[in-house]
C-alpha cells in the first residue's frame, strides 16, 4: 500500500519527520466524518471498518495516538471502541474532557448550558422549525441538527440567528458544522486542546486529521506549531458532497473520507514497519 505524498512542502517535511522519529510523533484525529462516516443520527455513528485496528497498530509505533472531538469523550470511546487502542488519549468536548486508560477528567460545566437546555425546545417550537429538526444534548453543549429535514440548509438558516442570540445570552459560543449548529462553552477549541497535548508530550512532530469547520482551529494550531519548530501535517477527510471544501483548501493532504483515511493509515503503518 503506497503512502500518498502531501501536496505542500511543509506537509512533506512533517511526514518525513514522523517517519524518521515515530517515537516522538503525535497523531490526532476528529471522530465524526474523519474516523467515522457521517450518518443521519449521530447515535448510530461507527468507525470506518478496520480503522480502529490500524490505530491500535500505530499506537505501538508512535509516541501518541489521540482523538480530539466535539462529542463527550466517553461517548466517542463507546461508539468507536477506542479503548481497544493502547494508550490512546481522547479529548472530548473540544478538550474540556479527557479519557485515558479508562479514567475520565473534566472541567466544570458553565451555567449557560442549563439555560440553553431549558429554553431551546420552546425556541424551536416558536420558530416553526421544520419536521426533522432535533436537539442533541451532549451534557456540556447542545447541538441543533437539520440533516433529517426536507431542506437542511433552509432549516439551518431559519434557526441560526436565533441560536446566536440565545448563545450570547447564555455566555456560550456558536459552532457551525455540517447541517448542525452547536452551542458550547467559550474558551475551548480543538486547536487549544491539540497544542496543549503536543506540549505535554513534547512531541517532535504532529499530524491532525479532520473534516469540518470545527477542525480548522486544530489546522491553525499545526501552522503555529510549525513556526515554533514542530513539523506538522494536516489531513482533510473530504466528503463526496464537497462539504469539506474549505477544510480541503487548508490541508496539506486530502483523502476521500474515512475510507481514504483508513488507506492512508494503512500505508503509514506499512511504511513504519519497513523502518
Amino acid at each position: 500500500m503506497q503512502l500518498p505524498a502531501p501536496g505542500t512542502t511543509e506537509g512533506r517535511a512533517a511526514l518525513a519527520a514522523l517517519l524518521s522519529d515515530p517515537a516522538r510523533a503525535l497523531v490526532a484525529f476528529d471522530f465524526d466524518g474523519t474516523l467515522a462516516p457521517i450518518v443521519a443520527d449521530p447515535r448510530d455513528s461507527a468507525p470506518e471498518p478496520g480503522i480502529v485496528e490500524l490505530l491500535a497498530a500505530l499506537a505501538g509505533r508512535l509516541g501518541t495516538v489521540a482523538v480530539v472531538t466535539g462529542r463527550p469523550a466517553a461517548t466517542a470511546v463507546r461508539l468507536g471502541g477506542l479503548d481497544r487502542v493502547p494508550g490512546i488519549v481522547v479529548l472530548g468536548h473540544y478538550g474540556a474532557e479527557r479519557w485515558e486508560d479508562g479514567r475520565e477528567t473534566a472541567v466544570p460545566v458553565p451555567p449557560g448550558v442549563d439555560l440553553v437546555r431549558a429554553e431551546l425546545p420552546g425556541l424551536l417550537d416558536s420558530l416553526g422549525a421544520p419536521e426533522g429538526t432535533w436537539v442533541e444534548d451532549k451534557g456540556r453543549s447542545l447541538a441543533v441538527h437539520t440533516r433529517r429535514t426536507a431542506e437542511p440548509d433552509a432549516a439551518l438558516d431559519l434557526v441560526k440567528p436565533h441560536l446566536v442570540e440565545l448563545a450570547d445570552r447564555a455566555g456560550l459560543r456558536v459552532e457551525p458544522g455540517r447541517m448542525v449548529i452547536e452551542l458550547r462553552p467559550a474558551g475551548v477549541d480543538k486547536g487549544a486542546a491539540l497544542s496543549a497535548l503536543v506540549a505535554e508530550r513534547a512531541a517532535g512532530s504532529v499530524l491532525f486529521g479532520g473534516d469540518d469547520l470545527g477542525d480548522l482551529p486544530a489546522f491553525d494550531a499545526v501552522v503555529r506549531l510549525r513556526a515554533e519548530g514542530v513539523p506538522g501535517l494536516t489531513v482533510c477527510s473530504a466528503s463526496a458532497t464537497g462539504e469539506a471544501a474549505g477544510i480541503a483548501e487548508a490541508a496539506d493532504l486530502v483523502v476521500q473520507g474515512p475510507a481514504g483515511l483508513a488507506a492512508f493509515l494503512g500505508g503509514l503503518e506499512q511504511a513504519l514497519a519497513r523502518g
